[in-house]
């Protein structure tokens, strides 16, 4: 991707390190999703463990790359 193309994406409000802390920890409960303001997926994680600790992986690995994108579908990165 070129620097002109990662300049107009939008990045999130949301801190990185936060998000990232939040799936570690309590990420199996859903509590990351919702902090990113997506309840409807965090009602799934917390239901389901974490999507048997697959889905809560998926989401570690997803955030610490910077791949992760808020309710508004704006990217939380490394600021």
């Amino acid at each position: 991707m070129t620097e002109e193309i990662q300049s107009t994406i939008e990045k999130s409000e949301k801190d990185w390190l936060i998000t990232l802390l939040l799936s570690i920890f309590v990420g199996a409960f859903g509590i990351d999703r919702f902090y990113l303001g997506k309840t409807g997926t965090g009602i799934l994680k917390l239901i389901t463990g974490g999507g048997f600790g697959i889905w809560w992986l998926i989401d570690v690995i997803s955030i610490a790359t910077g791949k992760m994108k808020d309710s508004d579908g704006k990217i939380v990165k490394e600021k």
